[in-house]
């Protein structure tokens, strides 16, 4: 009987798409609106999507505008109990409805403030629960902390990987170092020093990462898109992430028009940095009003597109691999299992080897020839670039369209209904054990959040206040 057991274990590991992953993409595409469902489209055929955290951590000890925080977020203490509690119902209830894997962000307000063991500890949940988690930062601290979070007590990793997200922009006030930067060439060294870091820490202690660059767009800092691209195309970043302003949160944060700031305005800033177009029309992450996404390979040169749009062949080997791979995921998973489920996928599927090899030889020449490939890999120039747009939609828009969507209603006004739309085809969810629901990142920022802070701000106040002594008076 355990021989048994453990072969069916062993069967399941290896199986190119978990059945509960199967069942929650399967899930995920019929409740998407019929105006997204593309070839292009990935949630439901490729990913449910992706997750974050909420209420976790609400305080931060920078200053931004805009926010996309509550006005009470910072009167939140940061408590590690709390946290580690409520990341942990978060991510079990995810498991349970978004089936075994999926990329979850551990987000809230800095995630830095959390004592390193607590940080670690949240991850640790977060990847119990069969979540890939990125940490999302400021980036404004010391290598010591990275080195808290990643090594246990004897200074053995506690992961093999870590993934962090780093916010950097001129619209940032406190960072030590660029208090009040002027532009955004300023931030520059702190953005080189912060994925220094992580090399680094690959040198000393084997731990690999994946680090993404985000960065707020408005009208103040809209004309650098190009040059800040520029310049984080050469550092270590995996991952290129802009989002233009929203009138979200804080609304003493809001001073510019942020309408004027479009999805177009800034993917165009993009490849006028990158110095070349960089096609995104080949794949979809639910509605492109909201989410523009493009890999491309990177030779230290320049940049060959994973998919050429425009190249029927490129289409067809797309369909193909959604239809016969969607949802294999090896993030996390060690390499003997990765093999495995490849393996047993071609061996289904043997026919796809000579579309699989055509598709190979069309980026190699997209990016040079193999002389070029070779010469980057040699100078570890050779890595994946991922450029996304993420366009959040205004809390005023939001909250109309949310509440006629829970009553089922749709809206006659074409800007409420193509909020609905939108929030119809959010890829990013955030989770309420404590009511079986699952909400659009929009909607927790837009109409969640301010309530939700408020509690935390009584049940976390900064200064804990003690019983009342003889006197009758609080005792601080």
């Amino acid at each position: 009987m355990k021989i048994a057991a453990l072969l069916r274990s062993v069967e399941l590991l290896t199986r190119p798409v978990h059945p509960e992953s199967r069942a929650a993409m399967d899930q995920r595409w019929a409740e998407l609106p019929e105006h997204v469902k593309t070839p292009a489209q990935l949630l439901g055929r490729s990913a449910v999507g992706c997750e974050g955290t909420h209420g976790v951590f609400p305080k931060c000890n920078l200053t931004c505008s805009p926010c996309y925080h509550s006005a009470d977020a910072n009167k939140v203490r940061i408590d590690g109990g709390h946290t580690l509690s409520e990341v942990t119902k978060q991510m079990e209830f995810l498991r349970r409805v978004r089936g075994p894997r999926a990329h979850a962000q551990l987000i809230g307000g800095e995630v830095s403030l959390l004592p390193a063991r607590d940080h670690a500890a949240a991850l640790e949940a977060m990847r119990a629960n069969g979540r890939e988690p990125m940490s999302m930062t400021h980036g404004d601290f010391d290598y010591g902390y990275l080195l808290d979070v990643v090594l246990d007590d004897d200074g053995s990793p506690r992961f093999s990987k870590v993934s962090f997200a780093a916010h950097f922009d001129s619209l940032m006030r406190g960072r030590r170092g660029a208090v009040r930067p002027r532009n955004e060439a300023e931030l520059n060294p702190f953005r080189a020093r912060f994925a220094e870091m992580f090399v680094t820490l690959k040198h000393d202690h084997g731990i690999s990462s994946y680090l993404a660059h985000n960065m707020t767009v408005t009208p103040a800092n809209v004309d650098q898109v190009a040059e800040v691209t520029h310049a984080v195309l050469d550092m270590p970043y995996d991952m290129l992430s802009f989002q233009p302003a929203a009138y979200i949160g804080d609304d003493r944060r809001w001073s510019e028009d942020f309408e004027e700031i479009t999805i177009d305005a800034v993917w165009s800033r993009i490849e006028a940095g990158a110095g070349q177009p960089i096609p995104w029309q080949g794949t979809q992450f639910g509605d492109t009003r909201c989410n523009r996404t493009a890999v491309a390979l990177s030779t230290g040169t320049g940049l060959a597109a994973l998919l050429d749009p425009d190249d029927p062949r490129d289409l067809a080997a797309r369909d193909r691999l959604l239809k016969n791979y969607g949802g294999m995921y090896f993030g996390g998973t060690p390499a003997w299992i990765v093999g495995a489920k490849i393996l047993r996928a071609l061996l289904a599927h043997p026919d796809d080897l000579p579309v699989i090899a055509s598709f190979a030889r069309r980026l190699v020449r997209r990016a040079g020839g193999l002389s070029t490939l070779v010469s980057a890999a040699l100078r570890r120039r050779l890595s994946f670039k991922t450029f996304v747009v993420h366009n959040f939609m205004d809390a005023a828009d939001v909250g109309p369209a949310w509440a006629l969507m829970e009553r089922g209603e749709t809206s006659d006004d074409p800007k409420i209904r193509e909020s609905q739309e939108r929030l119809g085809a959010c890829m990013y969810a955030m989770s309420h054990p404590e009511t079986g629901r699952l909400v659009p990142a929009c909607v927790q920022h837009s109409t969640l959040d301010a309530a939700e802070n408020a509690g935390l701000r009584n049940m976390l106040p900064l200064r804990p206040v003690r019983p009342a002594g003889r006197t009758g008076t609080a005792q601080p």
